[in-house]
């Protein structure tokens, strides 16, 4: 009898434990830092298809996009922000908030699906951001651009997603070099950065190379992917699933350094970890 109630004991302080882990576990992602992997290609070569950051939540505050969410489509699990803190998402206010600065590489709440997103703040509150011919123009001003070689990537199959990349000199077969022009920006302020080139686009109404001018309301950002011609952001309104401006309750944090990148279609591969990207600061 006293062995069958010792082993319930250990069942019920296991469970315990277990409870607690969670608990801290979701104060922690919730308060300090929220794990990211990059899926895509729209941040290249900045980030990879496969580096793991850790978000820095304390960044700008709190709102209830600081809550987690919880994402696994292979067992129909989808519980985003707003399912732990709806009742926050209307207040515009932060707690302990502060502003991006330009040139900031940020993690959002995309305003029309809820999924996370990750971009980098080029328009601040106030500022005219249109491109011409694939330059970036702010307050009327072109950004300064020097060109820095070309980024090379192997024609492969990446990540979960196993996404082909796109090249400058198409067509590519498999194994073979991907290239796409590579240039330093630097925005007002001073913060630099690559940017990658892929295809000067024809003028049209869905050219991201040419647009019209955005004016960036109070409150809200603008975000660019630095692979600017893969990137959904916000050049593509929110009609078309776009990102557009991006309010200021919707960021979750920072991202200033990556943990570990995986070429593979795990992160927990290991053998597949590429060596000159551990602890890689973020310009």
């Amino acid at each position: 009898m006293a062995e069958k109630a010792g082993f319930i004991g250990g069942i019920v302080e296991t469970i315990k434990t277990i409870f607690w882990a969670l608990v801290l576990a979701g104060i922690f992602r919730t308060i300090f830092f929220h794990p990211f992997w990059i899926p895509s290609g729209s941040m290249k070569d900045t980030l990879l298809i496969g580096d793991f950051l850790f978000v820095n939540k304390m960044a700008y505050g709190y709102s209830y996009a600081s809550c987690p969410s919880i994402r696994i489509p292979q067992i129909g699990i989808d519980i985003g922000a707003d399912d732990f803190c709806g009742w926050f998402e209307d207040n515009d206010d932060r707690l302990f908030g502060s502003d991006p600065e330009r040139g900031d590489i940020v993690v959002f709440r995309h305003p029309v699906t809820g999924m996370d997103f990750i971009k980098r703040v080029v328009g601040m509150p106030g500022d005219r951001v249109q491109m011409q011919g694939g330059r970036l123009y702010i307050n009327d001003a072109p950004v300064a651009v020097q060109d820095a070689g070309v980024f090379t990537e192997t024609m492969e199959l990446q990540g979960p997603l196993q996404l082909r990349p796109r090249c400058e000199n198409s067509p590519v077969g498999m194994g073979a070099a991907c290239k796409k022009s590579r240039q330093i920006e630097t925005l007002p302020g001073g913060a630099t950065h690559n940017i990658l080139n892929i295809v000067d686009q024809p003028a049209s109404r869905l050219s991201t190379d040419d647009t019209g001018v955005f004016t960036v309301p109070e409150g809200r950002f603008f975000f660019m992917g630095d692979n600017r011609d893969n990137s959904n952001d916000s050049r593509v309104p929110q009609t078309r699933n776009g990102v557009g401006f991006v309010a200021r309750k919707d960021l979750v944090g920072r991202a200033d350094r990556v943990m570990f990148s995986s070429a593979g279609r795990s992160m927990f591969a290991f053998w597949t970890w590429r060596s000159d990207r551990f602890f890689k600061a973020l310009e």
